[in-house]
Order: structure tokens, then sequence, then C-alpha cells
């Protein structure tokens, strides 16, 4: 199976459609939460803002032993067992009544995520298709990108209708009825670990310790973690944020609910990136949408009876770099650092990974004001998103000039 030339498309289907419930159904679903939590909680911004954030602490802190875990070829195991997790978890939540219990559902949700979001899923794909994994994650992407279309509007009218605690039963339900048998099922017949992967080796073998060292890895490292701040950051407060702007419940909804359409549109765009752009030249200039995005959203309430248009041309940048950029992040270490250790390298990401993706939706939420609102906030990502974009150019640079 190591040898495959082209992926599986079965494999890969049933990994995309467990990707897709999974990321709606605990990703998506937090911003539609905050609003009834803080009132039958009585929680603040900022104290309901520490429950995300702990989540990807928690996600962070796991990655390192998942990747381990992963290239040892327990990916059966790994991605069963966070569905499950996930499932227990869920139906946990929709019994809280406290703040603690809050915050220990979510920690528990950060764990489930380590084991069931793309990080784990792409490197399976990495690992069992060495020579076709770029056009696997691409493809595990499509589906998985609607998530946010499927599941916002989705969890928002069962909030609506059976209130949110019902509501997380049925999310619940998701993980143990269809995530959790569709890993079981893919995932049989895990290729062979590598032998310095094999159990007893060291922790961090010698020759994975000196790729953690190495400049390309440095700078993707920052690359990675600049720019997924940005894009945890603005999910958890795009509801409330596009409230604030003074926009109808429909616009509300509907406009992170579009983003999930035109990130799987920028997937199939970078289809077209692979057939008639340089690769790395496409790498380049994705992650700059990010940033012409967050310029757009800035702008928009500056122009009165335009700014519905600019927060379109928001959604548009930041829905199509956010989808392509999945994929540059998800193969970036394995094109520019590593690919028989991808697994293990990415999550040696994982603690100052998890510091920066924790930090950055608090710090969002501490950061917003009465009278700025997250004018604030929104500045500060822009300028985490150029820094990325910069770091990763960088990286490719040396990487490319070393290959030479």
């Amino acid at each position: 199976m190591e040898n495959q030339s082209q992926h599986d498309h079965r494999l890969v289907g049933w990994l995309s459609l467990a990707q897709l419930i999974s990321w709606g159904s605990i990703f998506y679903t937090f911003a539609l939460l905050m609003a009834p939590l803080e009132h039958d909680l009585s929680l603040s911004r900022a104290e309901s803002s520490v429950a995300f954030s702990l989540a990807l602490l928690v996600e962070g802190l796991m990655a390192y032993p998942v990747g381990r875990w992963i290239d040892r070829g327990h990916e059966r195991i790994v991605m069963t067992s966070g569905s499950l997790l996930a499932c227990v978890c869920l139906l946990l939540h929709s019994r809280v009544t406290g703040i603690a219990g809050f915050y220990a559902v979510w920690a528990g949700l950060g764990a489930a995520m380590a084991g069931v979001l793309y990080s784990p899923a792409f490197a399976v794909v990495t690992r069992r298709f060495p020579n076709d994994f770029r056009r696997a994650i691409i493809t595990m992407t499509f589906l998985g990108g609607l998530a946010s279309t499927v599941f916002i509007p989705l969890t928002a009218w069962l909030i609506a209708n059976w209130g949110w605690r019902q509501a997380l039963v049925a999310l619940a339900l998701f993980h143990l009825l269809l995530c959790a048998p569709l890993h079981a099922y893919a995932l049989r017949g895990a290729p062979r670990p590598l032998p310095t992967l094999e159990p007893g080796a060291a922790l961090i073998p010698k020759d994975v310790l000196h790729l953690m060292r190495s400049v390309p890895f440095l700078l993707i490292g920052l690359f990675v973690i600049l720019l997924m701040a940005v894009t945890v950051a603005l999910p958890a407060h795009m509801v409330n944020l596009l409230r604030e702007s003074g926009m109808s419940e429909l616009w509300v909804i509907a406009i992170p609910a579009s983003i999930g359409v035109i990130q799987v549109l920028g997937r199939l765009l970078l289809f077209f990136f692979e057939h008639h752009f340089d690769l790395h030249l496409a790498n380049r200039l994705i992650p700059c949408l990010l940033p012409l995005g967050l310029i757009a959203l800035l702008a928009a309430p500056l122009l009165g009876a335009a700014q519905i248009g600019m927060v379109l041309l928001f959604v548009l940048l930041y829905g199509m770099g956010n989808g392509m950029l999945t994929i540059v992040k998800g193969t970036a270490v394995a094109q520019y650092v590593n690919r028989d250790h991808v697994a293990t390298l990415n999550g040696a990401l994982g603690l100052p990974l998890a510091l920066t993706r924790a930090g950055a939706p608090l710090l969002v939420g501490l950061l917003w004001s009465p009278a700025m609102g997250y004018t604030h906030a929104l500045w500060l990502l822009l300028g985490m998103s150029v820094a990325g974009v910069v770091a990763l150019m960088l990286a490719q640079r040396y990487a490319l000039a070393v290959d030479a």
C-alpha cells in the first residue's frame, strides 16, 4: 500500500465525510453556542472564549503523541477513538450547568480534535500514498470544506428548534453512528512503521531532531502557527462580529455558511494551479489572500452603503484563501522539509501551535470592547497574517536553494 502511485478514492471519500462531520459538529459549532451559553451560564465573552482556547491548547499538546502513534501504524485506533471521545464530550456538554464543566468538556473536545481533524487525516494519506499525497489531501478537503456550509445552518436550526442542549445530543450521534464506524472500517491495513519509529525507539530520533532544528522547518512552523491563529480566531467570533456590524440575522448566518462553499471553489481553483502554474508560485500567492480579506473587512465600516459589498469581498478572499491554505499548510512540511516523518514533524509543532491557537480566540475576546468592537483584534490578525506569509516565502526560498 505504501508504494501506490495513486490514492484510494474510496478511502479518501470516507475520510472526507468524517472530516465534514467532525469540523462541522465541533469546530464550527462553538460560535453558535457562545450566545446561548453566555446567557444560561451567566458568562462574559472573555470567559466563554476560554473554553475554545482550552480546546485548541489540548489539541496542540496532543499533536506530537498523536503524530507518533500514527507514524507507528496506529491510525485506525487514533481516529476511531477520537470520534468516540467527541461523542462522549458532546453528550456531557449537553448537561453542563457551570463554568467548570463547560471548560472540562471543551478540553475533552480538544483531545478529540487532535485525533479526528485534518492533521491526523493528512498524515494518514501522506503515509499511505507518498507519491500522490497532495492530490489526496486536496480531494479530502473538498467535502471537508463544506463543513461550515452544512453544519452552521443545521446547528442553528437545531438550537432554534430544540435548544442548545438537545442540539448537542444530535451532534454527538453523528460521531457515534457515522464517524467512528467510518474510521474503524476505512483505516484497516495501515502501512508498517519506519524502523526508527518502532516501539522502544528514542522519544525523538536523531534524524527527526536534526530536521526539527533546520531553517525551513522553523520558518514553516512560524508560518503555520501565525496563519492558523488567524483562521481559528475568526470562526469563533464570526457570528458576533457580523451581528455587531448591524447586519440582519439572515446575513449573519449566510455569510459564515457561504465561506465553506467558497473554500471548496478555492480548492477547485487549486487544481488549475497544479496544471498551469508552478507549484511553488501557487504556494507563495495563496496565503496572501488572507491579509487582503482582512483589509476588506477592516474597510467595510468606513464605506457606508457599500459595507455589505466589502464584507462579501472578505468572504470571497478569506474563503478562497483559507480553502487553498489548508492544502499549503498540510503539505508544506512534506514538500520543504521531509515526508518520511511528516506526522511526527507536524506533531512537533503541537506545543507552540497550541499556545498560539489557544491564545488567539481568547485574545480576540479580550480585545473586544463595546466602543471599538473587534477593530483592534482585526488589525492584530492582519499583522500576524502578513508575518506568516513572509515566513513561508523565506522557508521556500531556503529549501529550494539547498535542493539546487
